[in-house]
């Protein structure tokens, strides 16, 4: 049984799917993934695949679109694959049109959120376009969230019958095992505040994720000065040596969606920011953080929010679809509206000066995601759909 999985970057197979692949062609699947080329691939091969080099654009490129979509034919009728399952907005646009141009079989795409939810006008309008084009041509279409499932079918009328949330949501599950702190995490998360001259009376909030304007960073931004000024006043009045730390873990990306001038001038010249640039693991830095922020205005179901759940760091996460279900409100963490400065900052500010709540949502928020979202009960649901839909 051939299958061919298909993201527009390489990043997405490392980081989305890491590990479903090897699950896969451990139960009998021979796996080819394809994505444009980059340093990842290498980390996407030692799980045993086949991997052809696509040259996709993240970017409205018509014209090499067009050609990347020949050269998918190409593959796909020399391959033969009985399944076909796309992820990210151009892989399955082109992937389910290059699927049913074949007449693959199987032909599955999984919708882990939607850049057009934050676009307006013409461009919009596209993208609402390329997206019913990519359902049109697939048989089942998989939003990774409840949230989003509601949105394919209220926003961009998606046929009911075509769309189905696969186990409890998210694209991947997580590895719980992994995500747990160990002793020698602890260390290097301690090793981490040193290095940075934060101490035990110290509170780093952080965020982990793309540093772009979509993720909440100019709101995060904001909040986060309102917060320092907030702690400066009570340091004065009562004496205590504490300060407040921003940690980001990611890389910049002005020139997909980029920040203002200001912001980006703060966070790089701030001596209260630390920038990580982008991380190969993520565990010792979030667990040198005290409280995890996540202001986005859009997600599917994001992977982040799992993993600081199950190293026990405090959640504040933006009221949308993914992060509402994996954050219960006052229970596993808080949640505020998107774009709201003053809500989000009031949220921060009382994590500050609450230990005792930031250890409760800490253990209950552990429990929550081990319970619902353990990564082999994913790969399952999915090599289950696998067989029902090769059946049909």
């Amino acid at each position: 049984m051939i299958l061919l999985r298909i993201t527009t970057v390489p990043i997405s197979l490392q980081l989305l799917l890491t590990g479903q692949f090897r699950y896969m062609i451990e139960n009998g699947y021979e796996v080819y993934t394809i994505s444009a080329h980059g340093p990842e691939v290498v980390d996407v091969l030692k799980e045993g695949v086949r991997h052809i080099p696509v040259p996709f654009t993240r970017k409205i490129t018509p014209l090499h679109d067009l050609r990347c979509l020949f050269t998918l034919v190409r593959i796909i009728k020399k391959l033969k694959p009985d399944i076909i399952h796309t992820h990210t907005p151009k892989a399955g646009l082109l992937g389910m049109i290059a699927g049913w141009l074949c007449r693959v079989p199987v032909r599955m795409h999984t919708v882990a959120g939607l850049p057009l939810m934050e676009n307006r006008g013409v461009k919009r309008s596209i993208l609402e376009v390329t997206e019913k084009i990519t359902y049109a041509c697939a048989q089942r279409v998989y939003p990774n969230s409840a949230g989003l499932e509601r949105f394919l079918i209220q926003e961009l009328k998606a046929n009911p019958a075509k769309v189905k949330m696969m186990g409890r949501g998210s694209s991947n599950g997580i590895d719980t095992v992994f995500f747990s702190r160990t002793p020698t995490l602890e260390n290097q998360a301690i090793a981490l505040r040193q290095q940075h001259n934060i101490t035990r009376n110290d509170l780093v909030f952080s965020f982990v994720g793309r540093i772009v304007k979509d993720k909440g960073i100019v709101e995060l931004v904001s909040a986060f000065k309102a917060v320092s000024v907030h702690v400066t006043e009570m340091k004065s009045k009562e004496g205590k040596a504490r300060s407040v730390f921003l940690m980001l873990v990611g890389p910049f990306e002005q020139e997909l969606d980029p920040l203002p001038d200001d912001v980006v001038k703060f966070l790089r010249e701030d001596k209260q920011v630390i920038l990580t640039g982008f991380q190969r693991d993520v565990r010792p830095w979030l667990m040198a953080s005290d409280v995890f922020v996540f202001p986005s205005y859009r997600e599917g179901f994001p992977n982040v929010v799992m993993q600081a759940c199950l190293l026990e760091v405090a959640c504040i996460v933006s009221d949308i679809n993914g992060c509402n279900e994996i954050i219960r409100q006052g229970s596993t963490g808080l949640i505020v509206p998107p774009k709201d400065i003053p809500a989000l900052a009031k949220a921060m500010q009382s994590l500050v000066l609450d230990e005792d709540k930031r250890k409760k949502f800490s253990a209950t928020a552990r429990s929550f995601v081990s319970s619902n979202y353990d990564r082999e009960y994913v790969w399952e649901e999915i090599r289950k759909e696998y067989i029902s839909l090769r059946s049909r």
